[in-house]
């Protein structure tokens, strides 16, 4: 074998190694290798704007887990959202499942607010306590153009009609 086979052969193998080393990267952040150290668990909410499959789950800030996938119910017209959480987090069954949104302009994640009791949820049961998302430009619609609000008056009152003028 020439020198120039050698060094040929040589770089061919430093290729194939990096090219190995950049599947294994991505496998690790495409999520699919931390489905194998998950469990799913499932919420039911009446609202989930923002929130699509591969959003975070967060207990107190800290991402636990990720949204596997989200489906309307034909019969009561909520959302069915299967959640994907780490192994070695554990869920007590009274705990509270938000939608919360990450900012005015940003998408949303859930956000689990952990309860008291001793009993944990296991794969595939449901949180049973939610809370959808907040329409905040329709609050703030409804704030501006609210009819039933009182109007200010600019009447002054007449003098001589004051408490004090009897």
């Amino acid at each position: 074998m020439s020198k120039g086979q050698l060094f040929e052969s040589l770089v061919g193998v430093v290729v194939l190694a990096v090219a190995a080393a950049f599947l294994y990267y991505a496998y690790q952040t495409s999520g699919r290798a931390m489905t194998a150290r998950t469990y799913s668990l499932n919420a039911v909410f009446g609202r989930v704007d923002g929130v699509s499959p591969g959003a975070d789950v967060r207990i107190s800030g800290v991402k636990v887990g990720s949204v596997a996938e989200s489906a309307l119910d034909p019969l009561t017209f909520e959302a069915r959202v299967k959640l994907s959480v780490a192994k070695n987090i554990e869920v007590p069954e009274d705990s509270v499942a938000k939608v919360v949104s990450d900012g005015l302009l940003g998408g949303a994640h859930v956000a689990i607010e952990p309860g008291a009791s001793d009993i944990m949820l296991a794969e595939g049961e449901t949180i049973a306590i939610t809370q959808g998302s907040v329409d905040l430009l329709g609050l703030a619609v409804q704030a501006f153009t609210n009819p039933d609000r009182p109007a200010k008056s600019n009447d002054a009152a007449p003098a001589g009609d004051g408490p004090g003028d009897l």
